[in-house]
């Protein structure tokens, strides 16, 4: 059983839902990263998505892409970011999901990339841009290192898709929330709770709602309906905010918002 498969158990045991937190590498520096992703775990994250700075982010809004323009800007590689992981991996056991495009782990090769992650410590990938129905030669090479996938459903995918995601997924299933890119939104879209019903007929893997999740009751709602919710550009913005004010702040201000999160997990039916 991954990491990630026995994280959801754990949380079904406790009567809870997960929080999965989302970080841009080597924003502000990867040295940074490494302690933001520490200090996100002990507050109680339950799985953290570490994201591979891309050029072209295409499903990511204005807040991710400026923070992944950022850790461009300081030189960060897919391999360096993996570097850092993998000293992240000796100091917590939590489970810790690559998220990324195609393009660079064509450009590092699959074979190599899945190999280095694995070995890193990592758990699972999510591209982002990669439908289920392109994905045969990489879900092969990642079944081979242990490694789950995540695919993306949406509120318009077809029954179709959907039976595809189930058939290729594993770990969870990351459902959107809405179309369009990643961003702070002030309510949940009406859709969701449709979307995951239409969804559960073809998996019982976990599944997880991401985009425009941003606040602790934001994270309750999801968490009565879903198995986890996914924060992303809410944390980024924090650190983006924050990281003038230095690291002990910085760290401070994400660990008292990951705790708030968290805690609206707790004691879901």
């Amino acid at each position: 059983m991954s990491r990630i498969a026995e994280r959801f158990a754990e949380l079904r045991r406790r009567g809870e839902g997960a929080l999965v937190v989302f970080v841009t590498a080597g924003d502000p520096s990867l040295a940074l990263s490494e302690r933001l992703i520490l200090t996100i775990a002990e507050a109680g994250a339950d799985i953290i998505e570490v994201g591979i700075p891309f050029s072209d982010p295409l499903a990511d809004g204005p807040t991710i892409q400026a923070s992944t323009f950022r850790a461009l800007q300081g030189g960060v590689t897919p391999a360096q970011v993996l570097e850092m992981v993998s000293r992240v991996r000796q100091q917590t056991a939590a489970p810790l999901v690559a998220m990324t495009y195609t393009n660079p782990v064509w450009q590092m090769g699959m074979e190599r990339f899945a190999c280095t992650a694995a070995q890193a410590g990592i758990d699972g990938v999510i591209m982002t841009d990669m439908p289920p129905d392109e994905a045969k030669e990489w879900h092969a090479v990642a079944r081979e290192h242990g490694l789950d996938t995540v695919f993306l459903v949406a509120p318009t995918s077809t029954p179709e898709r959907m039976e595809r995601v189930a058939r290729m997924s594993s770990g969870f299933v990351y459902c959107v929330s809405r179309t369009g890119v990643t961003g702070e939104r002030e309510t949940l879209p009406e859709e969701v709770p449709q979307m995951l019903q239409a969804m559960r007929q073809f998996t019982d893997l976990p599944l997880c709602v991401g985009f425009g999740i941003s606040r602790p009751e934001h994270v309750r709602a999801v968490c009565q309906v879903a198995e986890g919710a996914v924060v992303g550009s809410a944390v980024v913005s924090l650190i983006a905010r924050e990281a003038a004010g230095g690291e002990r702040a910085l760290l401070s201000a994400v660990r008292q918002f990951v705790r708030e999160l968290k805690g609206a997990t707790e004691h879901t039916p």
